[in-house]
């Protein structure tokens, strides 16, 4: 009786094992280094928002908050760790 009880749980560890390699462990890689990302933002890094603006880094006003350029005379304070997505890296256009 003992190892039909055991025998029950397999499929579920085998299923929480699945979850933990494709779902978990590459979400947390993913949040670690944007964390780092956004730690190393310095004046002058292109950034894209949460919301899809693109702009540039004008000032980091403290640890929370950084200022962006986003037009000419025109700034947004944006918190920095939920508020910046990404960087924007310059590609050259090949013709």
């Amino acid at each position: 009786m003992s190892n039909s009880g055991i025998g029950q749980f397999i499929p579920l560890i085998l299923i929480f094992v699945i979850f933990y390699f494709f779902l978990i462990r590459p979400q947390q890689k993913k949040a670690k280094e944007h964390k780092i990302m956004v730690e190393n933002l310095k004046k002058g890094d292109k950034v894209i928002t949460s919301g899809g603006i693109v702009g540039k880094v004008d000032r980091i006003i403290d640890n929370e908050k950084v200022e962006i350029e986003i037009a000419d005379n025109v700034t947004v304070e944006v918190i920095r760790a939920t508020g910046i997505q990404a960087l924007v890296t310059a590609q050259e256009v090949k013709k």
